[in-house]
């Protein structure tokens, strides 16, 4: 790939990329339910953990981008930034949700916590939040992106509270 493609700074074009990316695959893992439930088909729901996956390893990417090519692994700048920097919190927030995610998505995970997996694993809500508050305040400007993703992320959550609504009144 041409330098010219990835602009006057390469680094944040492929920080920027990877971060695009593990946003958009966070949202598909997290709309793979209401997709499931409105079609039937029982493949996409065992493609939910691969998809889960396959996001965690691009925000992981995506971290190590930011650590490589922004503060050079300095741990001290990286404390600075989570501290005076409110869309690094956010997205630190976001990183530690998926990684607890990650780490017990095995079934023996599943066993070992049985409900609780379940209720861990609901935190998902709270990392898509924060990946989409991390996103917005790092925009700068031109903002239809962002509230594109958080125009899905509302209309999943909105198809969930629906269907877990009806589910309990029936």
């Amino acid at each position: 790939m041409p330098a010219t493609v990835l602009g006057a700074d390469p680094g944040e074009a492929v920080v920027h990329y990877l971060g695009i990316w593990s946003l958009r695959g966070l949202l598909l893992a997290f709309t793979v339910t209401p997709v499931y439930r409105l079609t039937g088909y029982s493949y996409i729901a065992r493609c939910r953990r691969l998809l889960g996956l396959w996001a965690f390893a691009y925000v992981v990417c995506h971290l190590t981008a930011y650590l490589f090519f922004f503060i050079q692994f300095d741990w001290q700048l990286l404390l600075n930034d989570f501290i005076e920097r409110a869309y690094i919190t956010a997205g630190m927030v976001a990183w530690f949700c998926l990684f607890c995610m990650a780490i017990t998505s095995t079934r023996g995970w599943q066993r070992r916590l049985r409900q609780r997996w379940r209720q861990l694993h609901s935190v998902i809500y709270l990392a898509v939040a924060a990946a989409l508050v991390h996103f917005w305040w790092f925009t700068r400007d031109q903002y239809g992106e962002v509230l594109l993703y958080c125009a899905w992320f509302l209309g999943v959550l909105c198809f969930r509270y629906f269907f877990r609504r009806a589910r309990t009144a029936s």
